[in-house]
């Protein structure tokens, strides 16, 4: 429905979860989607921002793109970093790739998936190559009070713009994934089906973690869960996740 939420340390970081998150065929502000049309660039639909990408990568000034679009330069500058970096990963190859590449790469929201496209390589072996270096992500809880008190939820998402994790992962939880974006004729009956799920393990008194990202159901409220992770339901979020938290099972809803 057009309806997206994604979270990050910085702009970029979270631009390029939240357009994975609205299509999971898409590795992030890809200019490779769509070809550069000036009128395209003028209409507000659903495909500007890969016609945005484009135009960036064919040289558009932040000026000229703010005439057609209208947008803000400071989000055209933002937008204008992701491409001058995917253009500097496509330069390199997987050998080239070194560790402070890598996690600048993560720190502005590409996906390993993405990465691998640039250097001509796969998601797995990058994946491999960030376990080798160990570049892993640290997860961050939200101040759901305005730091007027202690946060005590545990709202969290994922991070490469941190240096140390909000909460330990000393107790036993069971994981269970949500069906993500908000999608007209599945996200109700599919959320009903993680929340039931969630109720009878609390039954059972068993700790519970969600992985979902649709603001707009019951599955994300913060009270559902011991622990909500706001995040893609990717492979490799979700086993960064997994490795992370070391559930005693994963449920799928």
């Amino acid at each position: 429905v057009g309806e997206v939420m994604a979270i990050g340390r910085k702009f970029e970081e979270a631009f390029q979860k939240a357009l994975r998150m609205v299509d999971e065929n898409v590795s992030g502000f890809d200019p490779s989607i769509q070809k550069v049309v000036d009128e395209e660039l003028e209409q507000p639909t659903d495909k500007r921002m890969f016609v945005l990408a484009a135009a960036l990568r064919e040289g558009y000034s932040i000026d000229k793109l703010y005439k057609l679009t209208k947008i803000d330069r400071w989000f055209l500058r933002k937008m204008k970093n992701i491409i001058d970096w995917n253009m500097h990963l496509e330069s390199l190859t997987q050998e080239q790739l070194t560790k402070e590449f890598l996690l600048k790469s993560k720190q502005m929201g590409f996906s390993d998936k993405q990465i691998g496209q640039a250097v001509e390589s796969t998601e797995r072996a990058i994946r491999n190559m960030r376990e080798d270096y160990d570049v892993k992500p640290f997860v961050k809880q939200i101040d759901t009070v305005a730091a007027e008190w202690p946060a005590t939820t545990n709202y969290l998402y994922l991070t490469y713009n941190a240096q140390s994790n909000d909460i330990n992962f000393h107790e036993k939880h069971v994981m269970v994934l949500g069906s993500g974006v908000y999608r007209i004729g599945s996200s109700v009956e599919f959320d009903w089906c993680a929340v039931g799920c969630l109720r009878e393990l609390r039954k059972l008194n068993r700790k519970t973690i969600m992985v979902n990202y649709n603001p707009e159901t019951v599955s994300t409220d913060y009270d559902m869960s011991d622990r909500l992770y706001f995040e893609e339901i990717s492979f490799e979020v979700v086993m960064d996740i997994y490795n992370i938290e070391n559930p005693v099972g994963i449920i799928l809803s």
